[in-house]
């Protein structure tokens, strides 16, 4: 069982990196230069707040999910690796 929740978070992760290179101003990463555990925003990835407003369209059109409260946002636009679970966790 435990390795299925793997084998899906690792997809997921891997989905969340192509999509962030590909809709968001990424042009000189791929998205296997990700880390899992990259800080998104500020002095990691170097993310902003319209990244932030992209990442939730994105979460929305891809998943099927929302992310109303942005306190929650904050803790779950952390990282690939924070979003991917947060993805496998309201999946419907």
């Amino acid at each position: 069982m435990e390795d299925n929740k793997e084998q899906e978070l690792k997809a997921i992760r891997k989905k969340l990196k192509e999509l962030l290179v590909s809709h968001l101003s990424l042009e000189d990463i791929k998205p296997e230069e990700i880390k899992d555990d990259e800080i998104l925003f500020g002095e990691g990835l170097g993310l902003d707040s319209l990244d932030a407003v992209e990442i939730v369209v994105l979460l929305q059109r891809n998943f099927g999910l929302e992310v109303k409260d942005m306190n929650q946002g904050r803790k779950i636009f952390y990282s690939v690796d924070t979003l991917a679970n947060y993805i496998y966790e309201n999946k419907k």
